[in-house]
């Protein structure tokens, strides 16, 4: 499959998130099932800076997860039949490497390492001046897929 870039309005037919939740801007190429990249443009606007922390703004790091997650969900979103479905997002794990301030344009690469039954599996990292400033390995469900996949109530195992 070919890839292609989604602005700021076409990629909310991929993303169940909105604003002031939605942490990308932009994705400049995206290979369905295969991977996304994109951005995060950062200002003192961000709702998140004045309480994160009073006087010494960073980006909280739950919130730079979220921002891979959510381009690693346009990775498998934007595979036909599943633009309406919902996700689930889970971290398994997560490293910090720098901190992440007003201004920065946070450059997001996700991978999928593998997608199979409503799982994926997949990595990300973030970038801020080249580099690296977080990332993550992520586990995303879509439940309507996985449960096709589950045992149903009342079934003999």
């Amino acid at each position: 499959m070919e890839g292609f870039s989604l602005n700021y309005i076409e990629l909310q037919e991929y993303q169940q998130n909105r604003y002031p939740f939605l942490m990308i801007d932009h994705v400049d190429e995206v290979i369905p099932g295969k991977s996304a990249r994109g951005y995060k443009n950062l200002t003192l606007n961000e709702w998140f800076f004045p309480v994160h922390f009073p006087g010494a703004p960073i980006m909280p790091g739950v919130l730079q997860v979220e921002s891979l997650s959510q381009m690693l969900i346009i990775a498998i979103t934007t595979l036909p039949g599943n633009k309406e479905k919902a996700t689930r997002f889970v971290s398994e794990s997560s490293k910090f490497r720098k901190e992440i301030l007003p201004g920065d344009k946070l450059v997001i690469e996700t991978n999928v390492n593998s997608w199979k039954h409503g799982i994926v599996k997949g990595v990300g990292v973030g970038y801020t001046n080249g580099t690296i400033a977080v990332e993550a390995e992520m586990v995303i469900t879509l439940p309507d897929i996985l449960e096709q996949y589950l045992p149903k109530k009342g079934d003999k195992q």
